[in-house]
C-alpha cells in the first residue's frame, strides 16, 4: 500500500500541531520543516479545517491547532478523508470494474483482507500516538525550526 504525499503531509501537519498544542502553528513552520510549496500546505490545512480535524485562525498572527485533543483523532479517519475510497484494485469499485472475475478471485478476496488489516492498524492509531516522542521530534526540529523547542 502507499498513501498520497498529500496524506503524509496531512497527518505531518495534525503531528506538528500536536506537539506544539495548545500554541498555533504557522503554515509556514510546515513550509519550512518539509521543504513543500505553501500552495500545497494551505490546502491541506484548508481540507483538515473543513474536516473538523484543525482549528484555523486566520490573517495576521493567525495559524491553525487541533480541533480536538490528539487522542481523539484517528490517523485511519485522516486517511479516509485525504486518500477517499482505497481503490487498491479496479475491482474494489463497482463503478468502474471490468474484471470478469469479480465474485470469485481469490487474489481480490486477499487484497481486501489485506487492505482492511492495514486500515485496522491506522484506526488504532492517533495523532497522540504519532506525537507521544514529544521532546525527541521537537528536538529534531530545532535546527530547522528553533521557536519550536
Amino acid at each position: 500500500m502507499k498513501l498520497t504525499s498529500y496524506t503524509n503531509y496531512a497527518l505531518r501537519s495534525l503531528q506538528l500541531a500536536a506537539l506544539r498544542a495548545p500554541e498555533l502553528v504557522r503554515i509556514d513552520d510546515v513550509v519550512r520543516v518539509h521543504g513543500l510549496a505553501r500552495p500545497h500546505i494551505v490546502k491541506i490545512v484548508h481540507e483538515l479545517g473543513r474536516a473538523g480535524f484543525l482549528e484555523t485562525q486566520r490573517g495576521r498572527g493567525g495559524g491553525f491547532r487541533l480541533a480536538h485533543p490528539a487522542k481523539d483523532i484517528i490517523v485511519g479517519d485522516v486517511v479516509r478523508l485525504t486518500e477517499g475510497p482505497l481503490d487498491v484494485v479496479e475491482c474494489f469499485n463497482p463503478d468502474k470494474n471490468t474484471c470478469p472475475l469479480i465474485g470469485i478471485c481469490k487474489l481480490s478476496h486477499a487484497i481486501q483482507a489485506a487492505t482492511a488489516a492495514f486500515m485496522a492498524v491506522l484506526d488504532d492509531l492517533t495523532i497522540a500516538d504519532i506525537a507521544s516522542n514529544k521532546t525527541e521530534l521537537l528536538n529534531r526540529l530545532a535546527p530547522i525550526m528553533p521557536d519550536a523547542v
